[in-house]
């Protein structure tokens, strides 16, 4: 990323687009480093969702009336928005969710219940997120596939030596993360799911730490399936997408069942209705949908390159701030290409829950715990961690603020 793209971000124009942004607490202005949980969602988006409510309020696909039909279409528009956003060959290839967990488990109980029995394998990561670990973990367990981890290896990378040795003709399915929400690694997937393709084996890719903050082409990847949430890529919680290869998804058979999603229903037997809607059972995220297109928008506007290269350029600062303490653990990839916009840590002799609990009092937002991933926290011998993670409207002051509560926290528990 060139120098010059990041002076052409203009970041407090950016930040001025986000009230919340503007918020004190005891005086002190917030400063929100907890955006791999939740990005904030700019006035544009909130104002889409509002003025569907006020102008446009219809169930979809349900009405003749003109209110219904208008729903519809910008309904139907998100669809399309989205698909053009990663480059997918349609809105049939485009499933709305609640989030990226439910298109773990949309795949898993469509496709993993019906396709897996014992003697196939299914290949994961040991930094999945539990969206992914426990949802395969429970299909192994009902179907009695087996379940292998590829290994992180002492840098916070993937081992890929080891992924080949796992990845083999009883492989079935690998499922991977894009950008781990803990190390910040970001994994080879296009080198996964070729490995899984040499081996007749699908491959879903967890893009929720990818697909707010870099340039995805699920095309170039190509990825069977790829999940990813609306509400960490500066839009509405409560919507999230699948994409899905449209051979796949028409092979597969709905896990949910209702209105909406049927062709034709009699008493004795259902057929189900088009992609995508044959996975979108009941009254949808309707007003999620446009707040989701409205955010896809804003992205654009900004410039994927430009919020990858602040973001990156973000962290790269924490992590050198934080590398520069003596008594800062810090887990996962030195700064650099394949290293995210995420940092996390932990204080010597203080607990990470204790930490965070510091940065509040100087109202610094940072996530502490395991961070959905149990296992990985298991592997590198700690409870928890401290998570510092950036977006778009991050500034290097914010880090500073975050640094200088260390300072806090070792006079609490020296």
């Amino acid at each position: 990323m060139s120098h010059q793209n990041l002076e052409s971000l203009d970041v407090e124009a950016i930040r001025e687009q986000f009230p919340i942004l503007q918020r004190e607490f005891d005086g002190q202005q917030v400063v929100y480093l907890d955006n791999a949980a939740t990005t904030q969602t700019p006035d544009r988006v909130v104002d889409a969702m509002s003025d569907y409510y006020r102008q446009t309020n219809a169930n979809v696909h349900r009405g003749i009336h003109h209110l219904s039909q208008e729903a519809s279409i910008a309904y139907e528009e998100a669809h399309d928005r989205v698909a053009e956003f990663i480059n997918a060959d349609g809105r049939e290839e485009v499933i709305f969710t609640k989030n990226t967990t439910e298109g773990e488990n949309l795949v898993a109980y469509s496709w993993g219940l019906n396709e897996l029995g014992p003697g196939d394998r299914i290949v994961l990561t040991e930094m999945e997120h539990h969206a992914s670990l426990v949802t395969w973990q429970q299909i192994g367990e009902r179907t009695g596939a087996d379940v292998e981890y590829i290994r992180v290896d002492e840098t916070g990378r993937l081992d890929m030596d080891h992924a080949r040795e796992l990845i083999t003709d009883d492989t079935a399915i690998v499922s991977a993360v894009h950008v781990s929400n803990t190390l910040g690694t970001v994994n080879p997937v296009s080198e996964l799911t070729e490995l899984a393709h040499e081996h007749g084996a699908l491959s879903f890719i967890d893009g929720a730490q990818a697909v707010p903050n870099r340039p995805v082409d699920v095309k170039d990847i190509d990825a069977d399936f790829y999940a990813f949430s609306g509400h960490k890529m500066a839009g509405p919680t409560g919507i999230g997408v699948l994409y899905g290869k449209r051979d796949l998804l028409e092979e597969m058979e709905p896990y949910l069942y209702g209105g909406g999603m049927i062709r034709k229903v009699t008493f004795e037997d259902s057929t189900w209705g088009d992609l995508p809607w044959k996975f979108e059972p009941g009254t949808p995220p309707i007003a999620e949908a446009v707040g989701l297109h409205e955010a896809v928008d804003w992205l654009e506007d900004v410039g994927m390159e430009r919020i990858q290269a602040h973001e990156e350029e973000i962290a790269a600062y924490a992590y050198e701030r934080l590398a520069a303490e003596d008594d800062v653990e810090i887990y996962g990839p030195e700064p650099g290409p394949d290293r995210g916009g995420l940092v996390s840590f932990n204080l010597e002799g203080v607990h990470a829950h204790d930490l965070a609990s510091i940065m509040n009092d100087h109202t610094v937002a940072v996530r502490a715990g395991d961070h959905c991933t149990q296992p990985l926290h298991d592997k590198l011998g700690v409870p928890a961690s401290t998570r510092a993670s950036f977006y778009v409207y991050n500034t290097r002051e914010e880090v500073d603020k975050l640094v200088a509560a260390l300072d806090d926290a070792r006079a609490l528990f020296a």
